[in-house]
């Protein structure tokens, strides 16, 4: 689903646009109708911003609907308008596991958790890592792409994903990303704020 975004959203279009479009493709019906919850735009750090919804509806992939007139906290609602988003999917309960799996990785390893770009960047390189060995490689058109940013604006913010990487290089005979992420203990470590004051 990240990389159909990455080719569907305009380039102009921002990451926190990007990871409420990631929500709403995962989240949608098959009638592609999709109800964000208050809980989920609160983790997603957008429950009062209308720029990211503006964002999509100007890029048509989607549009907001009417709030229900019974419930002033229901959340938000929207009709999904990117007819190749219903040919991305897998079944709606895998759906539903990756869209709340992505709401965690979107958090994991961002010491400023309010910064769009570090969220959706950190849910990027964990989607395209080896679990098996804490590795990955893509080539960084393609990463830059996903984040919504050219590779210049995205190496600055792997420069701030210190929670995160262990390590990071760009192979400069292929354009491939390397990367290799702190394993949970390191992660741990340096989340404890102790840690921060060594």
């Amino acid at each position: 689903m990240l990389s159909y975004l990455a080719a569907a959203l305009p380039s102009h279009v921002g990451a926190a646009a990007r990871l409420l479009a990631l929500q709403c493709a995962l989240r949608m019906n098959t009638d592609g109708q999709v109800r964000l919850p208050t809980g989920v735009l609160r983790s997603l750090r957008l429950s009062r911003d209308p720029l990211p919804w503006s964002e999509l509806e100007q890029s048509r992939c989607l549009r907001r609907a009417p709030a229900a007139p019974d419930s002033a906290d229901s959340g938000m609602a929207a009709q999904i308008l990117d007819s190749g988003l219903f040919a991305q999917h897998p079944a709606r309960p895998d759906r539903r596991r990756a869209a709340d799996w992505a709401l965690r990785m979107a958090r994991k390893g961002c010491a400023s958790a309010d910064d769009p770009a570090l969220r959706l960047t950190a849910l990027c390189l964990v989607a395209h890592t080896d679990s098996a060995v804490g590795r990955g490689c893509v080539e960084v058109d393609r990463i830059a792409r996903e984040c919504g940013l050219v590779p210049e604006a995205l190496f600055a913010v792997f420069d701030r994903l210190e929670a995160l990487l262990a390590s990071w290089s760009v192979a400069l005979d292929t354009g491939d990303l390397h990367w290799e992420l702190l394993s949970k203990g390191e992660r741990r470590q340096w989340a404890d704020p102790r840690w921060r004051e060594i």
